[in-house]
């Protein structure tokens, strides 16, 4: 009697997890007695790592954001496994698989031909933000079982991204590797990056964090209190954590791969690495090329972002400045390095290959454009991709000048500011590469390139370097600043605007490379979500 007596105790007292509602064939789908757990975590995790791809959202024609990425792949993913699935909107509302207000549209057993799945996401995009997103985790231990593709990272109010894979080779330039979108909010593909965030914030419910279980009490769906999830943890808020590292991402690293790599082994694991993200993007190109040459594919049209490299070129840029510290960190054999790198070949074409050390020394002019020349994909065309940018660039004073000068005079001077830096790192490096008149004199309106002339060398100094990393801040600040003020009333022009703070950055980590200086650089720009 007194064992029955418990068993009926247990019963009463079992959490919301295990109470199931009745469900309706009006809700966007049904979920009978699923509930989320570790078990289901783990299954996450599994299709989140082998499904998610850079074209994912290409393929089935979604439009997103960073915010609206991470979202819908969970979502996604609910859907598909029949679990619960919620999100709250910039006016408080939470809104889940139990939602009627689609019941009008037919449903189907595939998600991607769903209407009624689709319209609500669709709904919830614009909904939806990095300011919702903290409602909708809570913030993880920071270890190998918990940190896991599907968890995500998040920047208050301005970035997130998902963990696409976690790395415990020593063979990356961070363990933790991720997928991200961005603004302007379109049919894009995902970007492949390294974690980069800043310090987090628990107030702000920002860091590495997960999606909160749903769960059905007394009546309704509301979330299991953030304290009671398996993975729950404040640890990453503490000064302790990062204590005796450069920054919260070095933290981070240390604590999901402590192995402690010789400099020699961490060199050919990265080479390669390399090595096989080049060889990658071989038939990546040659492809573009094919299906976008002439003109065929403007740039952000689909056949552009189907084609392009730029994420994957990022991607190249990190590791490539990963491996130049650490050789010069370490003080590692140049030459030695130099020979490693030039008996490595990559078949660009079927008649022209180029070694990785061509790659080493010209990684930054890379093209991403799928319908430029071959030779220019792989920095082959270097002077002549310095002058096109020289064009490029001075053409953006005289759109700036036309657009804004009347009506944000401030803006237009900040954009200018940023322009000329970029058109004085562009003359430097045509002086560097020696660099020689390649087109007719051109019209009176069009900008005239620098002539060459010998660039001195950088002084080697530490002030140098605080400068370079105090100008790479300041882009940071200027992308963030653009995100703000014109992200939501001029989308167009902020992602114009980004791109040239792109070219800034670029030119301020090769100088960073050739003034040698150590220590970690600044990770490139996170754009801001809506």
């Amino acid at each position: 009697m007194p064992f029955l007596i418990l068993v009926l105790i247990l019963f009463i007292s079992t959490p919301s997890l295990g109470q199931t509602p009745n469900d309706s064939t009006d809700q966007v789908w049904e979920v009978g007695d699923r509930r989320w757990t570790i078990e289901e975590e783990r299954r996450f995790e599994k299709w989140a790592e082998e499904t998610i791809t850079e074209d994912f959202f290409i393929d089935h024609k979604i439009p997103t954001d960073c915010a609206d990425a991470v979202y819908a792949i969970r979502w996604i993913y609910a859907r598909i496994a029949r679990l619960p699935a919620a999100a709250t909107t910039k006016d408080g509302k939470l809104v889940g698989h139990w939602s009627t207000d689609w019941k009008h549209l037919p449903t189907h057993t595939e998600w991607h031909r769903d209407k009624r799945f689709r319209a609500v996401i669709f709904y919830l995009f614009p909904r939806t933000w990095t300011g919702t997103l903290p409602l909708d985790t809570y913030p993880v231990r920071i270890s190998t079982d918990s940190v896991t593709p599907g968890t995500l990272f998040l920047e208050t109010e301005s970035h997130t991204g998902m963990i696409r894979h976690v790395f415990l080779d020593g063979s990356q330039a961070h363990p933790l590797q991720t997928w991200e979108s961005a603004l302007p909010v379109k049919v894009q593909k995902l970007s492949m990056k390294y974690f980069f965030s800043g310090r987090p914030d628990f107030r702000a419910g920002s860091g590495l964090v997960k999606f909160r279980w749903p769960v059905f009490e007394n009546g309704t769906w509301k979330y299991l209190p953030a304290r009671e999830h398996p993975f729950y943890s404040e640890e990453q808020y503490t000064s302790s954590f990062r204590q005796g590292y450069a920054d919260f991402v070095e933290a981070v690293a240390r604590r999901i791969d402590p192995t402690h790599y010789s400099p020699e082994e961490k060199l050919v694991k990265v080479l390669r690495t390399l090595t096989l993200f080049l060889r990658e993007r071989v038939p990546i190109v040659l492809k573009g090329y094919q299906q976008c040459q002439n003109g065929g594919c403007p740039e952000a049209s689909e056949g552009w972002e189907l084609h392009s490299t730029s994420g994957r070129d990022g991607m190249i840029i990190s590791l490539m400045d990963h491996l130049s510290q650490i050789i010069g960190s370490n003080r590692l054999d140049q030459e030695k390095a130099k020979k490693m790198m030039e008996a490595i070949s990559i078949d660009i074409s079927e008649n022209r290959s180029v070694s990785l050390y061509h790659v080493y020394q010209n990684h930054l002019w890379f093209s991403p454009h799928p319908g430029d020349l071959i030779e220019a994909r792989w920095g082959l065309k270097k002077c002549e991709m310095i002058q096109a940018q020289t064009l490029a660039a001075n053409k953006s004073i005289a759109f700036i000048e036309k657009t804004y000068r009347r009506k944000d005079p401030r803006y237009a001077d900040f954009s200018i500011r940023q322009q000329q830096h970029l058109l004085t790192r562009l003359n430097e490096e045509w002086n560097r590469s020696k660099c020689k008149e390649l087109l007719p004199i051109l019209a009176k309106k069009d900008p005239v390139l620098p002539h060459p002339k010998k660039s001195p060398e950088p002084r080697l100094d530490s002030k140098k370097c605080q400068k370079i990393r105090t100008e790479i801040q300041a882009t940071h600040d200027s992308i963030a600043f653009i995100e703000i003020t014109y992200g939501k009333k001029d989308p167009e022009y902020a992602d114009f605007s980004i791109r040239q703070q792109q070219h800034i950055l670029t030119r301020l980590r090769e100088e960073w490379n050739h003034a040698e200086c150590k220590g970690p650089i600044p990770f490139p720009e996170q754009k801001m979500s809506k």
